[in-house]
């Protein structure tokens, strides 16, 4: 859920950042503590530009992290895998379409028709390869537990970050890999 993007978040973002993003329509994900780790976006910018990057991960842990691993080379094995492993392909492609849905979704809101440059477009090399572990741990952290494969898998690997705040129900309704809901399956 994207909460609104107050003051207060804006002095913390420029802290993070240094600077202020641009784009910024709210909070997409933020730590137990309420600190923001991921911004939400609009699909075109003050400038008309278009912006792809919905979830723009902040947190300087987090984004570390991401940097770490990217450099660790894990980005070429997770894509190999993704043409060898079916499930894992079938999960990041909804995670693609769950990020175009909600980008649609997000410029609807703030009024911006669809941004026709990047229709198709996500992030982090989605739907076929892993390109940017920032934009997929982003997007992983602004939808919860269960909707990118590749973004949780690279949380999981992660250590000295904040606690993403992730409500019960958000948990419990957490899609798993194979497009269940924890809920629908207990049902």
């Amino acid at each position: 859920m994207i909460t609104e993007c107050t003051e207060a978040d804006f002095a913390t973002l420029r802290e993070q950042l240094g600077r202020l993003p641009r784009g910024v329509v709210g909070i997409a994900a933020r730590s137990t503590s309420g600190e923001p780790l991921v911004v939400a976006t609009a699909p075109r910018l003050e400038d008309n530009t278009p912006f792809p990057t919905t979830f723009y991960l902040t947190h300087p842990a987090f984004v570390a992290e991401c940097s770490r691993l990217e450099a660790a080379g894990i980005m070429a094995e997770w894509t190999a895998e993704l043409a060898t492993d079916d499930e894992l392909a079938a999960a990041y492609r909804r995670a693609h379409e769950d990020y175009l849905a909600t980008r649609s979704a997000i410029g609807e809101r703030a009024g911006i028709a669809e941004v026709e440059e990047i229709r198709d477009f996500s992030a982090g090399g989605m739907p076929t390869r892993v390109k940017c572990l920032h934009a997929l741990v982003g997007h992983a952290l602004a939808a919860g537990p269960g909707v990118n494969p590749i973004g949780d898998r690279a949380i999981g690997l992660m250590s000295d970050v904040p606690t993403p705040a992730v409500t019960p129900a958000e948990a419990d309704d957490a899609p798993d890999p194979t497009g269940t809901s924890a809920s629908e399956a207990t049902e």
